[in-house]
Order: structure tokens, then sequence, then C-alpha cells
């Protein structure tokens, strides 16, 4: 008797994430840490086990060496299923047709196969730069309910942001007639989130159409919708009202660490109903003798200078005389003693000298216009010389 899965999710994990710069130089965005002892991939990978999808592609393609060794067999997430669980999916060679993914539709386009191999009913496209917590199963219901052929996650943004998004226009019942791009004139503040469920076969029809087609972007926001809207498919809103976060610029991925803080977190990642899973390592619990003020840090830290409105990584070291203020540091990071690390983002591996400073204080920094908005960043495994500085809204990817 054939086997089969009833909803198969696909996430795109394969995008370069230049908006991060250093901190992408060397690792996919959603391998990018969070949240002191999490990835970026893992809320994705969490949200699809929480709502019972057990089979999911991840389609890699930029520097995929981390990504692929963190998610591994899948097991930290309990993806690793005899039948379904996770699949690292990367560009491969074949007799014809195959490339590097040249869009979001074609990279799910070169995987027909895999999804087909589980005949499926539903597709669930995803992101790999989101964080968020939300119920599948809850969209696929709805997708159900209203017999649509496509359903688009979407939430509202301030209007004067909307240009940002791909904007949804829909009628008093939430079906959509029409889908914009980044619109520079947006009649609607509804955005999508770039979480589609489609019907199959209807998914694959509209894949192999784009394929077909030479002057196609192979892009699900510009080509898939607005074809499937055109030959007058049912498509349909689901409204999503929780948190979620958009983390592919400094300024967002500062903010949403940010957001962790806190008695009344904006986003709580003590709720034990829908757990983030990650494949955090083990470590003993924090020593901190130095002064933590509403601060976030992770086990296995050796805390003995003052950390304030921070998050900080595991393993890392903040030596006595630091001060480590307003900050997101990531893993196995060293502050040396007497070091100032203000309004920064600091990446795994990086080494502060003693008595050097990085940054400047939040008032001072954030009046800086331009790419990073102030935050100063430093990039995997960079040392910062004794007595070194490193000015405000700087991005350093080599030795100070």
């Amino acid at each position: 008797m054939l086997r089969k899965k009833e909803c198969v999710a696909m996430l795109l994990a394969g995008g370069q994430g230049s908006r991060l710069y250093a901190l992408t130089s060397n690792i996919a965005k959603p391998a990018v840490c969070f949240g002191a002892k999490y990835r970026i991939i893992d809320f994705p990978l969490s949200n699809c086990i929480n709502s019972g999808i057990d089979t999911v592609g991840v389609l890699t393609q930029y520097q995929p060496l981390v990504l692929n060794e963190y998610v591994g067999n899948g097991q930290p997430w309990d993806l690793d299923r005899t039948f379904g669980g996770v699949h690292i999916l990367s560009p491969y060679e074949a007799k014809t047709d195959t490339s590097w993914y040249k869009g979001t539709a074609n990279a799910i386009y070169q995987n027909i196969r895999f999804m087909k191999m589980y005949d499926p009913e539903y597709v669930l496209i995803l992101s790999g730069d989101h964080i968020y917590k939300m119920d599948y199963d809850k969209m696929l219901e709805a997708h159900k309910a209203t017999g649509a052929d496509c359903t688009i996650a979407c939430m509202k943004v301030p209007m004067k942001e909307a240009s940002r998004f791909g904007i949804l226009n829909t009628n008093p019942d939430g079906t959509i007639y029409e889908f914009e791009e980044k619109p520079k004139q947006p009649k609607s503040d509804l955005a999508s989130m770039g979480i589609y469920i489609f019907t199959a076969s209807k998914l694959f029809k509209y894949l192999e159409l784009d394929e077909k087609d030479p002057d196609s972007q192979n892009d699900f926001g510009k080509n898939i919708l607005p074809a499937m809207l055109n030959a007058g498919e049912k498509m349909c809103s689901y409204k999503f009202e929780g948190y979620w976060k958009d983390v592919g610029t400094i300024s967002s991925l500062w903010e949403a660490n940010m957001d962790l803080l806190g008695d009344a977190p904006k986003f709580d990642l003590r709720d034990t109903e829908r757990v983030i899973h990650s494949r955090s390592p083990l470590a003993p619990p924090a020593y901190v003798e130095g002064e933590v003020v509403n601060s976030l840090i992770a086990n296995g830290c050796d805390i003995e200078g003052d950390v304030i409105n921070s998050v900080i990584g595991t393993g890392c070291v903040i030596e006595k005389g630091a001060v480590v203020k307003d900050s997101v540091l990531m893993g196995n990071t060293v502050v040396k003693a007497g070091a100032n690390v203000n309004y920064s983002i600091i990446d795994e591996e990086v080494v502060i000298g003693k008595k050097s400073k990085v940054g400047d204080v939040i008032e001072k920094a954030s009046l800086i216009e331009g790419k990073t908005s102030g935050i100063t960043v430093l990039g995997r495994g960079i040392t910062v010389s004794d007595g070194g500085n490193v000015p405000a809204g700087e991005i350093v990817d080599k030795n100070v």
C-alpha cells in the first residue's frame, strides 16, 4: 500500500542575506544566531512539528555548510523520521533543466520529484528568515474550509511600510482579487508573510507553466501568484495576529532580539505551549558574578562584568570590568577586562580585547543614518586588539 503525506512543507533557506552584511559572509541567513540559544531556522522547523507537519524539505544554496550541519538528521525538532522527516535539498545536476536556483518558484520547481514522492494533497511554502510562532494546522483547516487553490498568510502593517511587502487586495470574504509585489502606491495594508498553502495539483501545474515561460523571473510574488489570479483560481487570505518579524536587516535583527527582554516581552520564548526547539549545545548553567540587568543569558556563560539590556549567547565570557549594553552577543564570544560594547551585534567566536571600545551609547549611535542605523557589527571570528576602537555604525569583517 502506497503511503502518503497530507501536507509537505518546503522551506526556502538558500538566500544570501546580503543586508545582514558581515553576519552572512560565511553562513546562510537561516543559520544566523538569535535569542541567545537559537538560530533563525529553529522557528519554521519548530512551527512545522508543532503543527503536525513532519515532512520538510529545506532548500539550501548560499554558504550551506553551517546550516546543513546544524539541521543534521532533524532530531532536535523530532524530524528524524523513517518516512518523511527533514531533508536538505541542494541544487543538483541532472540530464536536463537543472542549474542553480534562479528564484523562489524555480527552487520549488526543481524539487517537484521530492514533493511528489509523498503524494501530498497540500504543499506549505515557508521562508527561512522570519521569527514567529504560528499554527500552520489552523491555516490548513482554513484552506480546506474555503476550498481555495492557494491561501496566503498575511498581517496588517503600517501603510507607510506597506510598499516594502507583497500586498493583498481582498474582498470582504477574504478572497484575493489582486496581488501587488512591493507597490509604490499600496491600496491595502495587508502584507504577505511569504507563507503559502497550495493545493498540490495546482502548485505543480503553475510551476511547470512558469518554467516554460522564458520571460519569467521564476518568483512566487512576481509570477506564480499573479498567474493564478489571472487564470481565475480561488485565492484566499489568512490573517495572522501574533508576533512576526522579518529579520533580514541589521536593525530588524537587533530589534527582534530586544523584543525578547523585559518582564512582559513582545515575543515570549518562555511560553511552553508551543516550544521552539533548537540544537543548542549541552552546557552548565551560566556563572554570573557581575551585574546583570534586563538581559537574556544562555547556559555556559561566564559573566564577571556587567550586562545591561542585552542578549548573550551560549559560551560567552565577559571578564571583570567589562560592560556590555544594548547589544547582542552570539555564541563563544569573549569580552576582555575593561572593554566596553554598546549598541552592537557581535557574531560567534569573536574576541574583544582589553580596554577596547566597540560602538557607542544608543542615544548617540542611533542618530547615524545608513545601512545599520548606528548599530556596530563585528563578523564571525574577528579579534579586536587590546585598546582597539570600533566606531558606531561600522561593519567589520576583518581583525581590528
